[in-house]
């Protein structure tokens, strides 16, 4: 871990982390791969944007409007520079990853890059906001869905591949939100290459933990979300390359991604005004500039080194435990901040129940992943996840209160 890193420092800019729950029992957040907590660096720009500079963007000829404007247009200029995008004009704002991986299918096809007889490839490992739009859109067109698979040991099965001369889409996630994978994409961009398919990059889990350089990783697009890299929720980010965002049409009509509107018809604005259809997510900007600016000030490494450590101790303690099950993998070798485990002859929703009352907030379910749950034979598991305020002693209280769980219910 690097030396300048300091934990403790940092969860000062976190009042939550602070709090007390029922019976007095300190918080130990360990849900960070469904939500981050937010730093008070955040939270205070967001305040003072709706205290003295609230107005709607790009119409309102007075000032507030323009000073609504250039912060939410800041916020555009900042995230492209975080993820080193070669245009500010790339950065097309969303509601969440969800809406930027559904606006990519559904313009794909609309545009007819998609068509019967074609293929599309995902994985098993995929967040249902990677799959099923796919699937919609195999629907829609006629197109095939196929998929890599996973190895025993969680990682993609690259030995087995899917991609044809026919593969139109190849659409995968970076890092896996239930088995912590951090998947090889540079390698399967390199193969989507040599078949002249689209890459679509799902970087929701990627680009909060891991340094991230969109011209340098080759793919067309990369879909995250704001609200788990420290920024506010009813924010998402659609990178794409210009050349392919300027000739797509767009999502949604309305407001503002128009060039002109007659009763007989309607021309469309330049990117990426073209996908940001009515009033845009203002405030969301400011605080997501405000995110990446904290983030920037700790220095990607230094949170990528922070969430191998942590993730590398959270294995060794919790496969201390006899009966419990890591699914995925089990070295923290190319493996992020989440740990999705089974407790033999306990339900992971009882796990994360018990768990809860100790104060530790875990997640129990499927996890948007139920694919990969099938393959590993379970329905659902717990999680706990990770991030850069987390600490070796919460990790310890995670495997006290697991022991006192199976304790519990006498496993």
């Amino acid at each position: 871990m690097a030396a300048a890193y300091d934990v403790a420092r940092v969860r000062e800019d976190f009042p939550i982390l602070q709090r007390r729950l029922a019976g007095d029992l300190p918080l130990v957040y360990l849900d960070s791969a469904n939500t981050s907590q937010k730093p008070r660096q955040v939270v205070d720009a967001i305040d003072a944007h709706y205290l003295a500079h609230n107005a709607n963007v790009s119409r309102a000829m007075h000032q507030l409007g323009a000073e609504a404007t250039e912060g939410f247009e800041l916020g555009r200029t900042k995230v492209a520079e975080f993820i080193k995008a070669p245009r500010r004009e790339e950065v097309v704002f969303t509601k969440n990853a969800s809406e930027a991986l559904n606006l990519v299918a559904r313009v794909l096809g609309d545009a007819g890059r998609v068509r019967e007889g074609d293929e599309i490839v995902i994985s098993q490992m995929e967040h249902h906001s990677n799959i099923v739009p796919w699937q919609q859109l195999s629907q829609r067109t006629g197109a095939t869905l196929r998929w890599f698979g996973i190895t025993p040991e969680g990682r993609l099965d690259l030995e087995n591949d899917p991609i044809t001369e026919r593969t139109k889409v190849v659409s995968i996630t970076w890092v896996s939100n239930m088995l912590g994978t951090i998947n090889p994409v540079q390698q399967v961009i390199a193969r989507a290459r040599e078949v002249g398919a689209l890459v679509v990059i799902d970087a929701s889990q990627a680009v909060p933990q891991i340094p991230v350089d969109v011209a340098e990783l080759g793919a067309d697009f990369v879909a995250f979300t704001s609200h788990k890299m420290v920024g506010p929720t009813g924010i998402g980010v659609l990178w794409g390359r210009y050349d392919l965002l300027a000739e797509l049409p767009p999502f949604l009509g309305g407001g503002e991604m128009i060039a002109t509107v007659t009763m007989e018809g309607s021309t469309y604005a330049e990117p990426p005004a073209r996908f940001e259809a009515g009033t845009p997510p203002i405030a969301q900007s400011v605080g997501l500039g405000a995110a990446v600016d904290y983030l920037t000030e700790l220095g990607m490494q230094n949170v990528a080194a922070h969430e191998q450590a942590i993730t590398a101790y959270a294995l060794e303690r919790m496969l201390e435990i006899d009966g419990l099950r890591v699914v995925g993998p089990q070295e923290a070798v190319d493996r992020g901040g989440a740990i999705s485990f089974t407790l033999e002859g306990i339900h992971p929703h009882d796990v994360a129940q018990l768990l809860d009352s100790r104060g530790i907030a875990v997640r129990a379910g499927h996890h948007c992943a139920k694919p990969a749950h099938l393959l590993f034979g379970v329905q659902s598991t717990t999680r706990a996840s990770f991030y850069l305020y987390t600490t070796e002693a919460e990790i310890d209280a995670l495997v006290d209160g697991i022991r006192h769980t199976q304790k519990y219910f006498g496993a």
